[in-house]
C-alpha cells in the first residue's frame, strides 16, 4: 500500500497540481493585499471616505459606528462591504488567471488534427463519398453491369457465357 502511494504522488500531475495549490495560495494572498491595502482605500476617498470593511448592516436594530463594535457587541450583521472586497478579489484572480492561460495557451498551440475529407454526393445513388471517389462503389457495380454484359455480347466468342 505505501509503494502504491508512492507511485501515486511521484506522478507528474499530482506534483505539478501541489505546486499549483502553493502558488495560488500565496497569489491569493498577495491579490488580498492589493485589494485592501491599495485598491480600495482610494476608491473609499473618493465615495467620500468609506472604509469598504465598515460597510454593513445591523440586523439586531441597533446602530454601531463600525463593524467592529456591533461585533463586539455580539449583534448579528451583513457585511457587504467585506462582500465588495472578495467580490473585487475574485475579479482580479479570474483575470490572472484568464491572461495567463492566453499565454500558456499562444506558447503551446493546440495540434491540428487530421483534416476530414470533403465529402460529396454520389451521381448514382446520391450516398455521401469523398470528394476525390468517381462514385460509390455499389453505384459502379451497378453502373458498370450492363458494359460489360454488352461487351460480352459484341466480342466473338464470348456471347455464349
Amino acid at each position: 500500500m505505501l509503494s502504491e502511494f508512492k507511485t501515486f504522488i511521484m506522478r507528474g500531475n499530482v506534483i505539478d497540481l501541489a505546486v499549483g495549490v502553493i502558488i495560488g495560495a500565496a497569489f491569493g494572498t498577495i491579490v488580498t493585499s492589493l485589494v485592501n491595502d491599495i485598491l480600495m482605500p482610494p476608491i473609499g476617498r473618493l465615495l467620500g471616505g468609506v472604509d469598504f470593511k465598515d460597510l454593513f448592516v445591523s440586523l439586531s436594530g441597533q446602530s454601531f459606528p463600525t463593524l467592529a463594535a456591533a461585533k463586539a457587541a455580539g449583534a448579528p450583521t451583513l457585511n457587504y462591504g467585506v462582500f465588495l472586497n472578495a467580490v473585487i478579489n475574485f475579479a482580479i484572480v479570474a483575470f490572472a488567471v484568464f491572461l495567463l492561460v492566453q499565454q500558456v495557451n499562444r506558447l503551446f498551440p493546440k495540434p491540428a488534427g487530421p483534416a476530414a475529407p470533403a465529402m460529396k454526393e454520389c451521381a448514382w445513388c446520391a450516398s455521401s463519398i469523398p470528394a476525390a471517389a468517381s462514385g460509390a462503389r455499389t453505384a459502379r457495380r451497378i453502373s458498370r453491369a450492363p458494359e460489360r454484359r454488352r461487351e460480352r455480347h459484341e466480342r466473338p466468342g464470348l456471347a455464349a457465357r
